[in-house]
Order: structure tokens, then sequence, then C-alpha cells
């Protein structure tokens, strides 16, 4: 984990040259009247707590002089500082992927993405316990990360721990429409879970239907789909629809690019028109 500082004339040669003997600086050189510079700031400082590297933020109008000796001629300009030397890095806001290969060509590794892989590693082994404790102290250092709290709730779905995952999907931003569809997807779950936790009504679709709920829990999509979709195809308004709302549930978990989303989605459009 890295840290943040405000940086003056006073600090900068403790606080940036010296610390970038120890680990890369990136100094953010800023306005509090850029609108750019406010949009790439929480995203710095977000990186600063997967990252080692040194965040230090510069206020050009109260350091003109920082701004001057590092001709800095617009806002946001982040420079890069390694073994005491003072390098070019990027003038405006970059998105957030662009950072991280930036970091990466720095040699620096994000903490989130090693305890994720360590989390997956330990969920293929069977490892339910340990995988607890990796999330429980991943979640602590990283409390805000929407990525964290999706695959979290993932788990707890997987787990039948449906009221938990509920609280942990409630943290994921609309603004992050790519999470957020698929926390609206990991709702879908929630309710199959409900659905199949109460009695059974009489009927062969209702069968099918909750055998391939079923095996959406398992992670036995492709037959899940192929359960749903001979519902839709015999029956479209069964359960106001529920059979074709299941597969865009199932679409919107597996993503856009997945063979079996971009196989069944054709195919249920085929059944449908």
């Amino acid at each position: 984990m890295g840290t943040s500082v405000d940086i003056t004339a006073a600090n900068f040669t403790d606080e940036v040259v010296q610390k970038s003997y120890e680990k890369p600086v990136l100094i953010d050189f800023f306005a509090t009247w850029c609108g750019p510079c406010q949009l790439l700031k929480p995203m710095l400082e977000k990186l600063a707590q997967e990252y080692d590297f040194v965040l230090a933020k510069v206020d050009i109008d109260q350091n003109p002089e920082l701004a001057n000796a590092y001709s800095v001629e617009g806002v946001p300009d982040v420079r890069i500082a390694v073994d005491g030397v003072v390098q070019q890095g990027f003038v405006g806001v970059l998105p957030e992927p662009q950072l991280r290969e930036l970091l990466g060509t720095l040699n620096l590794h994000s903490t989130l993405d090693q305890g994720l892989a360590d989390i997956r590693a330990a969920r293929t082994a069977g490892k339910v316990d340990q995988v607890k404790q990796l999330f429980a102290a991943l979640i602590q250092a990283h409390p805000t990360e929407a990525r964290l709290m999706l695959e979290a709730a993932e788990f707890l779905v997987s787990q039948g721990q449906v009221e938990s995952a509920e609280k942990l999907l409630a943290a994921i931003p609309e603004t992050d429409k790519e999470l957020f569809r698929r926390a609206q997807a990991l709702r879908g779950l929630v309710a199959f879970h409900r659905e199949l936790s109460q009695p059974a009504t009489p009927g062969e679709l209702e069968t099918s239907y909750r055998q391939a709920q079923r095996q959406t829990l398992d992670g036995n999509y492709e037959a899940a789909l192929i359960g749903f979709l001979e519902i839709v195809a015999r029956d479209r308004k069964f359960r106001q629809d529920g059979a074709r709302k299941s597969m865009i549930v199932l679409f919107d978990l597996l993503g856009d690019e997945h063979p079996l989303t971009r196989s069944y989605r054709k195919q249920l459009m085929q059944t449908m028109y």
C-alpha cells in the first residue's frame, strides 16, 4: 500500500526526491479550479491504496515555484520520480486501465489484484475457510473497492448467504455500468435462492424452471440456459416472461463476450421472433 502526501517547496526534497530512492513517486501537479484534475485525483488516490508508490500532490497556485521549476504549462500534469530523477509522465486524464498499465511499467503490482488471485486459487482448491479469511483481510484493506465487493458477494451467494451478499451489492455504484450490471445479475441469483426456498407450485414448466434455477446456482450454466430456452419456446408468458428474464440474468453474469452468452442470446432471439 502506498501513501498520499501534500507537497510544498519546503518538503519537496524529503517527500519526493528522497522517497523516490525507496519507491516510485507520482507527482500530481493540479489546480483546484481544474475540472480534469478533480477527475484524476480520486483515481490516483485509489490506486495509491493498491500499489506501493507515493502520490505527491502539488497545488500549482500554492506552489508556483515548483510549477515553474518543472515547466508545468497545463494541468493535470503528472511526473514520475525514480532514484532522485524526475521524469515525464503524462498530461491530462488517463482512464484507469491505462493508469494501471503505467504503474506496471514501474514494476508495481496491485495488492488487490494479488489478493483476488489468492482468493480464486483458494476457491478452486475448495478451501472455504481460507477464502473467508482472505476476503475479510482484503475488505479491511480496501473497504470501498467495488470489484472486491462484487467478488465477495458472488462468493456469498455461492454459499447461500444471500442477506450478507445483498449488503455488499448495495455498495456497487450505478456509475460503474459494467460492475453494476453484474451486481444486478447477482441480485437475480439471490432471487433464485429465495424462490427455491419456497414450496414448489405443481406443474411441468414449474419443475423445469426450478431445475434451471438450481443448475444456475450450481454453475451449470449451459444446462440452465437450455432449460430456460425450452420454457420460452413453450410458453413465453410463464411466470410473466420469467424464463427469458432469467436468461438475461445469466447473460449479464457471464458477460457479453462469453461464448455461452453469444450463442444463447442468438438462439433466444430466434426462438422469440
